[in-house]
């Protein structure tokens, strides 16, 4: 009779450290451009894109004095200078554009579907790696998902309101991954704090004289819009996204976004009554299969064999190592 205590246990499979917090960004992130789009009720586009950054530098200076966060040294100003160029300005003031010059939060959703190849992208070119010819195939084809169904919804050409979508793509996806390498060095948290710091002498000026310029239409809706982009995707999702980009990694991490661009046509659907067209619903799912496989890709160029040489996160990887 076997002796049960002898028994081997079963070990639930795990998922990796940081995939948790990784969720709970995109989580967070998936309804933000539902919640634009209410606060389009109301308010100004610039006012949301710079003002959502503004509200959010209140909570950061209380949140870094509650850490008692030490000043960034060097370099990590510049990087700061980076993610604030992508995260406070890029993508909020070029989004909230695109959505107010006409594109539907369903459409917004399968552009930026694309976002986890381009952080992946500047991750390569941030780090130097070298990801595999499978890697740059599958980019390129989820690029050119996304240009056949601009060009489809465009009646063949671009109209401002993609080229302001893809201006976002690519800026957040620049910020994101400086963002989740600064991460590695200072906690999550204090990577969007003080980049949202960084940026108060042009958001706040520029929100006082947004809110003295241009009307503003009170409602229920609009300003729970503005709350959540301003408290939420602004500040609150960065704490959970950039802690899991920092446990996972980068491109480990931001396979959990591969699930963002659904959501947000869920949230589209139960909270603006967008229906998503088959062309749009064909699209997130060829975006979808193209991010997956240039994730799956990298991770596996990236890949070393057991006892190879570990690399200090920042610092330049030796010859050997990056062609492990």
């Amino acid at each position: 009779m076997r002796n049960k205590d002898n028994a081997t246990p079963r070990n639930p499979v795990a998922l990796p450290a940081g995939f948790g917090a990784a969720a709970l960004g995109v989580l967070a992130f998936s309804f933000t451009f539902p919640a634009t789009s209410f606060a389009l009720r109301g308010f100004d586009p610039y006012l949301i894109g710079v003002g959502r950054a503004a509200i959010a530098a209140v909570l950061a200076v209380v949140a870094l004095r509650l850490m008692r966060a030490q000043r960034p040294r060097g370099r990590q100003w510049a990087s700061l200078g980076v993610v604030a160029g992508g995260i406070v300005f890029g993508f909020p003031v070029l989004s909230t554009l695109a959505l107010d010059h006409g594109s539907s939060s369903s459409h917004a959703a399968v552009v930026v579907g694309l976002l986890p190849v381009v952080t992946a992208v500047f991750a390569v070119v941030r780090a130097g790696e070298r990801p595999s010819p499978l890697f740059w195939a599958a980019s390129v084809a989820g690029a050119a998902f996304i240009v056949a169904f601009t060009l489809r919804n465009g009646v063949g050409h671009f109209s401002l309101a993609d080229a302001l979508l893809f201006g976002a793509l690519l800026t957040c996806g620049l910020g994101y991954a400086e963002g989740g390498r600064l991460a590695r060095e200072m906690p999550g948290p204090q990577v969007v704090s003080w980049a949202l710091v960084l940026a108060t002498p042009i958001t706040v000026p520029v929100t006082l004289v947004l809110l003295a310029a241009t009307p503003i239409h009170w409602s229920g809706a609009a300003v729970a819009g503005l709350a959540y982009v301003s408290v939420v995707s602004m500040f609150l999702g960065f704490f959970a996204w950039y802690a899991g980009l920092a446990k996972a990694g980068v491109a480990r991490a931001s396979q959990v976004q591969l699930a963002q661009p659904l959501l947000t046509l869920t949230w589209a659907w139960l909270l603006l009554g967008e229906h998503a067209g088959v062309s749009t619903v064909v699209a997130a799912a060829g975006v979808l299969v193209c991010v997956l496989a240039a994730q799956r890709a990298r991770i596996a160029s990236s890949a070393r064999p057991a006892g190879a040489a570990q690399v200090v996160p920042g610092a330049t990887p030796t010859r050997e190592a990056a062609n492990g």
